[in-house]
């Protein structure tokens, strides 16, 4: 059955009142017209609730607008969705991914992750090729997706939006590596389900890693918005020492904006539910509106807080992980590098879940802190533990 408006309707019913499901819900194609956006293709979806969010085809099928009753939850940053063709991946010393980076998902990988690094390419098996150099985040978030079906199903009386494309990050003499994704909202719901797949098509032996950099905005975000996770440990910090307590922010508790802020970025070692699942979210309790985000230990086992407090930037990214902060390198040193051989694959789930209401934020905090509470302390000092991850491909 579909929920819309106070109401429960069957599919018939649903058909009574209306000519077209677009009426209250659908998913649209659309190009964007001006300025850095232009030639985008973008699907809108709209499930009736009051959610409405777009897939950037041209860029990777990243979900870029969300709001709730008009009310936004993913960010834009002054860089604006960028059309792909004006980026330059190995512009500003590996530092232009920032020049691309805006929405509430940006896709970090396939081959890479974090900050630049040089590595070995010897498993590619081309001599004048010895290294690949790599800039911030990996180049997937910047790839057109072949976009291979969109729409509405309809499964007895409830109907699902979806939309489904294949994003191929391939060279000659490298890698060839395709990400197939599919998202998907229940008309009438408050939540995105994502549902990728990493395949190497290649048949050179290919190192994956993979982050889901997932932005929160105002007016979720917003002085006194709390971030709520199930922390067992807090294993890194990028400003611990002398500047952990310099800027008076703690992981817990969200400050106004700030001018001259640092970003601030955390590893969380995060606990899962029984079904094996990690929640983390961030809520504004003024509002009674938040965002929960549901993704699984076995597939992103690391997790990352990312702080942009800046006046104009203003922003707090939920970052599950493949591998640890300490990037490429170090998960080669450590043998937690995920190496696919030809046809193997590496499978994620992601659920975007709006919280209306204070019954629904008090619902998902109940869910997290049920799995571990999180330290009181603003300032947890970090373990610098980092467990041992499993690197093989399954």
């Amino acid at each position: 059955m579909v929920e819309l408006y106070g109401k429960t309707l069957s599919r018939r019913q649903v058909s009574e009142r209306s000519g077209m499901l677009s009426q209250f819900a659908g998913v649209r194609l659309m190009t964007l017209g001006d300025g850095v956006e232009r030639g985008i293709r973008m699907l809108e979806f709209r499930t009736g609730s009051g959610l409405r969010f777009t897939a950037l085809v041209d860029r990777a099928l990243d979900i870029a607008d969300c709001d709730f009753k008009g009310q936004a939850i993913g960010w834009h940053s002054p860089s604006g969705f960028r059309h792909p063709g004006l980026h330059e991946y190995e512009g500003e010393e590996g530092l232009a991914w920032a020049r691309s980076f805006s929405g509430l998902l940006l896709t970090c990988g396939l081959d890479h992750i974090l900050f630049m690094n040089e590595v070995p390419a010897d498993s590619y098996n081309y001599p004048p090729k010895k290294t690949v150099r790599h800039s911030l985040h990996g180049r997937i978030s910047t790839i057109p997706a072949r976009l291979t079906g969109y729409g509405e199903t309809w499964d007895g009386d409830r109907c699902v939006l979806w939309a489904e494309g294949i994003v191929q990050q391939s060279t000659v003499f490298g890698e060839d590596l395709h990400l197939l994704r599919r998202i998907e909202a229940d008309v009438g719901g408050n939540e995105i389900r994502l549902s990728d797949r990493v395949v190497n098509h290649g048949f050179s032996r290919t190192p994956h890693m993979y982050f889901y950099h997932i932005n929160v905005s105002h007016p979720v975000l917003d002085e006194g918005s709390r971030y709520l996770a199930p922390i067992r440990d807090v294993v890194w910090a990028g400003h611990a020492g002398e500047r952990y307590e310099a800027q008076k922010v703690g992981y817990r508790t969200v400050p106004a904006p700030q001018l001259g802020f640092k970003e601030q970025v955390w590893q969380h070692e995060l606990g899962a539910n029984g079904a094996g699942e990690v929640l983390v979210a961030v809520v504004n309790d003024r509002l009674g509106l938040g965002l929960e985000v549901v993704t699984r230990k076995d597939q992103l086992p690391c997790a990352y807080e990312w702080q942009n407090f800046q006046a104009g930037h203003y922003a707090l990214g939920i970052e599950p992980s493949t591998h640890h902060v300490l990037g490429n390198l170090a998960a080669r040193e450590r043998g937690e590098m995920i190496w696919l051989e030809h046809g193997e694959s590496r499978s994620y789930n992601a659920v975007f879940r709006v919280l209306d209401g204070t019954g629904d934020i008090a619902a998902a905090e109940s869910r997290i802190a049920a799995i571990a509470r999180q330290p009181q302390q603003d300032y947890p000092p970090p373990s610098g533990n980092f467990p041992v991850l499993g690197g093989r491909s399954r």
